[in-house]
């Protein structure tokens, strides 16, 4: 299994698919401050939880310029129902096969889910913080707080 890249690197340009089933190239994310966290599974307690502190922090990630994306192996299907579940209002992302957690050192061991880490991009798609360790409940408050100093 892959390690963690590194603060000031590039993500490599990985596909992800979106609700809709296109895919999205990750070294497209550039031009604003982009949250990209990698989270377990859909509509579990943990993760349910970090995506509402998301949706309800969103006003605050628009007006600071930063968009947010949630990628986990659940299928776009299972994006949907979580995402109306929740009235989540950010895009959820899949990442089939597990190819991109692979590469960013995000996979488990196990294969079926993504470890919780979440990587803050600066505008140009470099990696500006990488969090390895998060708090459901108060990850997004400290995201927003580190990208008023990008």
């Amino acid at each position: 299994m892959a390690n963690l890249p590194q603060q000031g690197e590039s993500l490599p340009d990985l596909k992800l698919t979106t609700e809709s089933g296109e895919r999205i190239g990750t070294g497209g994310l550039t031009g604003q401050k982009t949250v990209l966290y990698f989270y377990p599974k859909d509509d579990t307690p943990g993760c349910t939880k970090e995506a509402c502190a998301f949706r309800d922090r969103m006003d605050e990630y628009a007006k600071a310029g930063i968009q947010v994306y949630g990628v986990s192996l659940d299928s776009p299907e299972s994006h949907r129902k979580f995402r109306e579940k929740y009235n989540l209002n950010f895009p959820l992302l899949t990442d089939e096969g597990g190819r991109a957690s692979e590469a960013l050192g995000v996979l488990r061991e196990d294969r079926k889910r993504t470890k919780r880490v979440t990587f803050l991009l600066d505008p140009e798609g470099k990696i500006s913080r990488i969090y390895p360790e998060v708090t459901p409940d108060t990850h997004a408050e400290e995201i927003l707080q580190d990208a008023a100093s990008i």
